[in-house]
């Protein structure tokens, strides 16, 4: 340590006249009175840069340990954007890999130049087995390498797994896949050792047989998890996908209070439209286009009056729109009594989700305000408190500044889509404000 300290510091030290010897006989270093030389580049470059702990005198390189390589692996992981669900694999259905394989595998020869046939034909089995376990299991390492882990995907895309799928179902199947890969590789390498020591021709063939027998039953006992891992691919590629950076506009409130057809009026979007709750079975989306501006609309299925504990998954899908994506919300209120919810009960909704999301851009629309001048459907649990002021006034014209339009008339419709271009194009500045203060955060 004393060495290479004193020629460190030598190196640094502006009074010390040096040189280094280049001589057989005068290696190391020596003094020349009146010479002056000073440290280059090049013996900076080979400074030594590894990391050392001192343990008993003595320098040991620090080995990294594997949790300290996690935690430095998890820290550089970042969250997917979304539209991860769009990169998943195409999955391969269980009878298919499983025949492809065997038909491969049984094309196998044995490697040239064996003369002996008890010798020609073990060769023969064991590589056989060998392609065998490696058909099956390559493809299912493959998936389990292109399935996302469900912690790096973005909150969005992990709230449609767990609702979609239901909680820990995705998690479970891949898990049973890599079960499957380990059986099928342990039972084949197994059977192809046992089949290279074979002592006959007949004793080879035999144990090929078995291992190959094996290895179908393994498969076709636990093959379920990839036809599994199929439906889950299909279903989450089938999700909309939602660029975070174009201004979205979400439809929200009860079932059956006219988002759907909303949805068709102003977008690209074809949901269908029933009269009877949660017609809508998921996200939805479309797309609307403003002086060749794009922006996108999703239609959410309806809220009833319950807390989050007792509401359905499709609740929770929106509920999960407006937690985890960055959207504009136009909220539909539907006063007539036509979509089956009391004015009294869409109002607490109404006051919750307000409360709970009043942060997005927000506007507010009354639909078929044609059916309002008629007789209103009078509900059992509806409020006729006549103290309760605010809710008295928000069963007639619903909340303070909001737009009536009526599909059937097509009373209000200039003016809700003039609001919605001007709340969209706000929620475009909000994004590219947003975008901006994180890369200067970045960059700072």
């Amino acid at each position: 340590m004393s060495k290479a300290y004193t020629l460190f510091q030598l190196c640094h030290s502006p009074s010390t006249n040096f040189l280094f010897g280049s001589s057989k006989s005068h290696r190391g270093l020596y003094m020349i009175p009146g010479w002056k030389v000073y440290p280059t580049l090049h013996f900076c470059k080979n400074v030594q840069t590894t990391t050392y702990e001192v343990v008993n005198a003595s320098y040991v390189p620090t080995a990294q340990t594997k949790e300290e390589k996690e935690i430095k692996d998890k820290s550089s992981a970042q969250l997917d954007t979304v539209g991860a669900f769009q990169k998943l694999p195409m999955v391969m259905p269980s009878v298919d890999i499983l025949y492809s394989a065997l038909k491969k595998a049984k094309r196998v020869s044995p490697t040239k130049g064996i003369p002996n046939i008890a010798k020609r034909e073990r060769n023969r089995g064991a590589k056989q087995l060998d392609a065998l376990m490696k058909e099956i299991a390559v493809p299912l390492r493959t998936y389990l390498e292109n399935f996302p882990k469900k912690k790096y995907l973005h909150p969005y895309e992990r709230s449609l797994i767990e609702l979609t799928l239901g909680d820990g179902n995705y998690e479970e199947v891949l898990g049973k896949v890599n079960s499957l890969r380990k059986n099928v590789v342990s039972v084949g390498k197994e059977h192809a050792s046992l089949c290279a020591k074979s002592l006959t021709k007949r004793e080879a063939e035999e144990r090929l047989s078995e291992g190959r027998k094996k290895i179908e039953e393994i498969f076709s006992h636990e093959g379920k998890a990839v036809d599994a891992l199929l439906h889950i691919a299909k279903t989450l590629r089938a999700m909309p996908v939602v660029d975070l950076e174009t201004p979205t506009l979400c439809l929200v409130g009860a079932p059956n209070v006219g988002k759907s057809s909303l949805v068709r009026i102003l977008s690209t979007g074809k949901p269908e439209i029933c009269n009877y709750p949660f017609t809508t079975r998921g996200i939805l989306m479309g797309h609307i286009a403003f002086n060749y501006q794009n922006f996108q609309v999703t239609d959410t299925p309806g809220l009833l009056k319950r807390c989050d504990e007792d509401r359905n998954n499709l609740e929770k899908l929106t509920l999960a729109v407006l937690s985890h994506l960055p959207t504009a919300i136009l909220y539909v209120h539907d006063l007539s009594g036509e979509c089956g919810t009391s004015p009294s009960d869409q109002f607490v909704i109404y006051k919750e989700i307000k409360e709970r999301f009043g942060g997005h851009l927000w506007l507010d629309v009354v639909s078929k305000c044609d059916l309002l001048h008629k007789s209103p459907v009078v509900f059992i649990t509806d409020d006729d408190n006549p103290d309760h002021v605010e809710l008295a006034r928000y069963r007639k014209l619903g909340p303070d500044g909001a737009i009536h339009v009526s599909i059937m008339s097509e009373a209000g419709l200039n003016e809700l889509k003039v609001r919605v271009h001007e709340l969209l194009t706000s929620q475009m500045a909000r994004i590219k404000s947003e975008k901006s203060n994180q890369e200067n955060l970045v960059i700072s």
